[in-house]
């Protein structure tokens, strides 16, 4: 299958997730025969970096490329990951050599390799170790000069501190990363932005692909139900705005005007079906109705 559908929703949605705490630089070109990091971020002080979890923990630790896969990275695709990040790390030690600043090595750019799995064998080539004291099961890190580590998306604790770097997992450990998504409240703006984006995704895949692939078709099924409740919950949106539109229009023939105090009416008066609405907005006073739904609330 071609990764690129895919590849540019995880661009989208950590871009999405971790806009209200820094800079995002998505593609970001670096130096070094014109490499690209996948998402490149910068973080600025900010609260919100908690309702992100590990994801937000893993953003504010220090710059970070990160650099999600669809499936587990060959060898060969992580010794890239270390190039894109040693170019970086670079670029920052020649700006503070012309600054004439200090660098100390816990400032320096981290990477963060999230992978959907990583194979016993994987994790023993790379000689990536646990640290169970400080982070939860399933985030590996090199050895400390290297400052990196690989994120195993099926070995996170399902839990909400994971939520939102399970979603880009495969299988059941996404399935089940999108049935929390589905459960939060939809008021959730982050949930609302998400569903949007899984939407778009399915729909560019069907798309662009005249045979989906097995791979595409796991997808598919893991993203189905998000679309559905997406495409309902845009539907029912649209329905209601359309009978608030209604009611407005009815108050504004009978008075005029839709002031602040009418406006307090209109939620009242949307719990009711159109052909109770009609009439009361047709034949009530405005002070009629102010004190019938007033009192309601």
């Amino acid at each position: 299958m071609s990764s690129k559908p895919y590849d540019q929703f995880s661009k989208e949605l950590l871009e999405e997730l971790l806009s209200p705490l820094g800079r995002v630089e998505v593609n970001k070109q670096v130096t070094d025969e014109a490499r690209f990091v996948d998402v490149l971020f910068t973080s600025t002080p900010t609260a919100q970096a908690q309702n992100l979890g590990l994801l937000g923990r893993i953003a504010v630790l220090n710059t970070a490329l990160l650099e999600p896969f669809r499936n587990q990275p060959t060898r060969s695709e992580v010794r890239n990951c270390f190039l894109k990040l040693f170019t970086v790390i670079a670029d920052s030690q020649r700006k503070a050599k012309r600054e004439k600043t200090s660098l100390p090595e816990d400032s320096l750019a981290r990477l963060w390799i999230i992978s959907p799995s990583a194979s016993a064998s994987l994790l023993e080539d790379l000689e990536v170790k646990l640290d169970l004291e400080n982070w939860t099961t399933g985030v590996y890190f090199f050895q400390k000069c290297f400052q990196a580590a690989i994120v195993a998306v099926n070995k996170l604790p399902v839990t909400e501190e994971t939520l939102w770097l399970r979603i880009l997992g495969r299988g059941e450990t996404q399935r089940t990363a999108i049935d929390e998504l589905l459960a939060l409240p939809e008021s959730n703006q982050l949930r609302q932005n998400t569903l949007k984006l899984i939407t778009n995704l399915q729909v560019i895949i069907v798309q662009q692909q005249e045979t989906l692939t097995e791979d595409e078709q796991e997808l598919i099924m893991n993203l189905s139900q998000a679309y559905q409740q997406w495409e309902e919950t845009t539907k029912q949106q649209g329905v209601q705005q359309e009978r608030r539109q209604v009611v407005e229009n009815l108050l504004r023939f009978r008075f005029g005007v839709v002031d602040e105090e009418l406006l307090r009416v209109v939620d009242s008066l949307l719990q009711l079906t159109p052909e109770e609405f009609t009439p009361l907005c047709l034949q009530l006073s405005r002070e009629e109705l102010l004190v019938r739904f007033n009192s309601q609330g």
